[in-house]
């Protein structure tokens, strides 16, 4: 990361959609302390921490079209829009008004605006997509890919938050729970402040230009059972792991989805069931679709900190856990 008494050799004004989430209030500190002058557009009654030196704060209900250039670009100039933005929940009618309608309209804005650059945080998982959250974010990336402006789109991998659920239960003596033996998935996770200094080098690096980057924490891809071990081996414990049947989520899935052509409300739940179901059985890293295989290898790495480093911090009362919408224990 950048040390924040050294600005950038070239600041820019930006425009950071979703910087109140988690990755959001990561990517704000590392561009202010990089010294880009950044305006965040925030949803109407959010929780907003002060401003200060090269930040503002302005709200906007992003379901309203006019809302980006009435209310975060002003007829102002920016020279880029980065965007953390992305749907709380994951439901389809979040994801496809968040991840895609309001990010079109957002879009439409900037290019109104003469924004010449565009920097999307997307997710990894949209590889093989099945879930509406997916679609909604790839039918975004497309339109982005077309529009007449400089886009990167960077997919992460697995965060820290979405692999923490479990550290406390686990304190507090309760086994560590994996799908099936706990190797049928893998990831490289990535801190977010290291993935916040990722993103603010896509904005000065020309060869990021037009692309789609992968990209994942330091060090060898990890399974839920290492997580395990290694967080009773840092509790000084012998591991204790207890199995879940992988269909456990697929069924709940299922039935939901039949219960919800009857009640249609329980069609969100049904959603909530197949993502937990897609994550405790799909690796977040490069999809091989050639070989058909996730590919470690091939998942490039950045940053300095591991997901064992920030369950030590947890366990020493260092660091807060903020648990994901999608977590699955």
């Amino acid at each position: 990361m950048t040390d924040p008494a050294t600005p950038t050799a070239t600041p820019r004004r930006i425009l950071l959609l979703g910087g109140t989430g988690t990755i959001g209030r990561a990517t704000l500190r590392e561009l202010l302390g990089r010294g880009h002058e950044v305006v965040a557009l925030a949803r109407p009654g959010a929780a907003l921490p002060p401003a200060r030196g090269g930040l503002a704060w302005r709200t906007g209900d992003l379901a309203d079209p006019a809302a980006v250039a009435r209310d975060g670009l002003r007829g102002e100039r920016f020279d880029a829009v980065v965007s953390c933005l992305a749907s709380r929940t994951g439901a389809p009618a979040d994801a496809w008004a968040i991840d895609h309608v309001a990010h079109r309209h957002a879009l439409q804005a900037a290019l109104a605006a003469g924004v010449p650059q565009w920097l999307q945080l997307s997710a990894i998982c949209v590889q093989k997509p099945r879930l509406a959250f997916q679609h909604a974010k790839l039918a975004f990336e497309a339109e982005l890919m077309a529009a007449p402006l400089d886009w990167t789109i960077v997919r992460p991998t697995a965060f820290f938050k979405s692999l923490s659920g479990q550290v406390e239960r686990v304190r507090r003596g309760k086994p560590f729970l994996v799908f099936g033996d706990g190797t049928l998935t893998a990831c490289k996770p990535i801190a977010d402040e290291d993935l916040a200094a990722f993103l603010a080098d896509r904005l000065v690096d020309p060869a990021s230009r037009r692309r789609v980057l992968p990209v994942g924490g330091p060090g060898d891809a990890i399974t839920p059972r290492q997580q395990g071990e290694r967080l009773f081996e840092l509790l000084g414990r012998p591991p204790r792991l207890q199995s879940v049947p992988p269909g456990f989520l697929a069924g709940i899935a299922t039935a939901l989805g039949a219960a919800a052509r009857l009640w249609p409300p329980l069609q969100a739940k049904a959603e909530f069931a197949r993502i937990g179901h897609y994550y405790a059985t799909e690796s977040m890293l490069v999809w091989d679709a050639a070989a058909g295989r996730y590919d470690a290898a091939a998942t490039p790495s950045a940053g300095t900190r591991t997901l064992f480093d920030h369950y030590a911090a947890l366990l020493r009362g260092e660091a807060a856990h903020e648990r994901g919408e999608h977590a699955v224990f």
